[in-house]
């Protein structure tokens, strides 16, 4: 077997099938590796801050890592759609395999953070190609199938990524929670390398690289995304620092779009978001990631705080959330596929996750276990049904030549909603929490509390940290009578709180339906023949042909 050669060709998306499900097996390993890493990694993190110190570090390992991997993911996307996608498809799993074997031999936590960061790099390139190779190897109306299984590797790699983390640190120990990436990661790069085509759009002129695009999208999305993962965390947000960052993301992003309404081969061209499909999936695709990972980011301190389960089960409910998940979008792949609509099923499957989460809302300190499953598994039904929905809709209404940015778009806007909608719900948390404990506590409650117990029983913490518990229970039973009833005001004060973010995270899942009411049910292309979507006479596409 011998590398694939570029060739001038006619391509009509029908490569012979052998090529296609090596391709494929390949993408999906290259997938796997990059979405299992993230899971796999937090397991460890109690260990590795044990062994290598450095506990101010610890958020600093995964806040890098998102850094690299979603500010390179549009400028990978725009480069692939110049000079073909297999290049930066290896490139990504090389770079991850070099970052993973160096987070592995890490003798520091500095060395540990910056090695994570060059493993961030090669899943943002990875995670770029995943979804646009799959629209390189079959046409839109073959596409939704595709999609949904390879969308369901995010959801199965949350699945087993905890219970592989923590095998492979009791085991051979936490080096190996990167390790594994490395055989793994050569047998991808194998497979890519020798079978996957080589596919190039040609416009018949030379491509240019937008520089001073790239370089102001860096300023603008790094600084943004260090303000809200360390805003109301590390710092307040009223910090220097959280406010430097946030002028800075801001001013720099105005510059961005001063660059790109000038620049020819614009990183983000602004001719793509007059598209109606394209800015419509990104918006609700941002809507949706916003209120999904902003609210359930609550639930493992619910389940610990206000039920009082174990942190184990806390963890563990989140896989009958991922199993609707992969499920639902497997079925919504099927389902686009043979009826060749989309716009119904995205409606559908934003108002379940906005169902699923109002009754997350609805729950209080009575609710059960079971319950908090129950309406998990509608939340995931609900973002399973939307996850092949968005990348399909964009790559239909774009042509070839631009596959690869408005996929990417798609994919950057998931990142920063997600990480926006943290922030902003964490902010939430937080205040709500603290008016509702006012309220909760009434002075006769509080003067009968010891005063050294006092500031101790006025954090969450008090209902999880066994070490308040065996403090609480060396005061003596008298003591404990007292403070009681301040548990369970903080309860009742946790409860609401996090009840306030599920409900918001409920209403801004009604903004995303707003939105795709917007969607156009465009007709799904049966070839991969360069030919422009009707409906789209706006967007300027030029003559272009392939290089198999």
């Amino acid at each position: 077997m011998t590398a694939s050669k570029p060739q001038a060709a006619s391509f009509d998306g029908e490569l012979h099938p052998t090529v296609v499900m090596a391709s494929m097996a390949g993408v999906a390993a290259a997938m796997l590796m990059a979405s299992l890493d993230g899971t796999i990694v937090g397991t460890a993190m109690p260990r590795v801050i044990a062994e290598l110190h450095g506990f101010e570090h610890y958020t600093a390992v995964t806040t890098i890592y998102l850094l690299a991997s979603t500010t390179v993911v549009p400028i990978v996307g725009k480069l692939s759609d110049l000079y073909g996608r297999k290049l930066f498809l290896l490139a990504g799993v090389a770079i991850f395999v070099i970052g993973s074997a160096l987070c592995g031999a890490a003798t520091s936590m500095p060395q540990l953070v910056a090695f994570r960061g060059l493993q961030g790099i090669g899943a943002g390139f990875s995670q770029a190609m995943a979804f646009t190779t799959i629209a390189d190897l079959f046409p839109p109306a073959r596409r939704g199938r595709v999609s949904g299984v390879m969308g369901s590797v995010f959801g199965f790699s949350s699945v087993i990524g905890p219970a592989v983390g923590g095998y492979l640190t009791d085991g051979p120990g936490w080096r190996w929670c990167f390790y594994v990436n490395v055989p793994v990661g050569l047998a991808a790069f194998l497979i890519l390398f020798f079978a996957f085509p080589h596919l190039v759009a040609r416009t018949g002129k030379r491509p240019t690289i937008d520089w001073l695009g790239a370089f102001s999208l860096v300023l603008a999305v790094v600084p943004l995304l260090l303000a809200l993962s360390w805003g109301g965390r590390d710092y307040a947000w009223s910090h220097p620092i959280v406010l430097t960052l946030l002028t800075g993301g801001l001013v720099m992003s105005g510059v961005f779009l001063g660059v790109e309404s000038r620049a020819k081969e614009a990183i983000l061209p602004p001719s793509l978001f007059r598209n109606t499909v394209v800015w419509t999936s990104a918006a609700a695709s941002a809507i949706v990631f916003f209120a999904m990972f902003g609210s359930l980011l609550f639930i493992p301190l619910f389940i610990q705080g206000v039920i009082g389960s174990s942190a184990a089960r806390s963890g563990a409910v989140l896989t009958p959330m991922m199993f609707a998940l992969i499920g639902a979008s497997m079925l919504s792949g099927q389902a686009i596929t043979r009826f060749g609509k989309y716009k119904a099923i995205a409606i559908g499957g934003v108002a379940i996750t906005g169902a699923g989460l109002l009754l997350l809302a609805l729950m209080d300190v009575n609710s059960t276990y079971g319950t908090v499953l129950r309406n998990m598994i509608v939340v995931g039904v609900g973002v399973g049904l939307t996850m092949p929905v968005f990348p399909i809709a964009a790559q239909n209404a774009v042509d070839i030549s631009q596959v690869g940015i408005a996929t990417s778009v798609i994919q950057f806007t998931r990142s920063m909603g997600a990480t926006i909608g943290a922030a902003i719900f964490g902010a939430l948390l937080s205040n709500r929490f603290g008016s509702a404990l006012s309220a909760a506590i009434s002075p006769e409650m509080a003067a009968r509390v010891p005063r050294e117990m006092m500031e101790m029983l006025q954090n969450p913490q008090a209902l999880m940290n066994p070490e308040v518990a065996a403090r609480m229970r060396a005061q003596g039973p008298e003591a404990l009578r007292a403070i009681a009833p301040m548990l369970t005001a903080l309860k009742h004060a946790l409860a609401s709180a996090i009840g306030d973010v599920f409900l918001w995270g409920a209403i801004i899942s009604v903004l995303g339906i707003v939105v795709l009411l917007r969607l156009v049910d465009l007709p799904l292309r049966t070839t991969n023949r360069l030919a422009r979507p009707t409906g789209e006479a706006d967007v300027e596409v030029p003559v272009v042909s392939l290089e198999i």
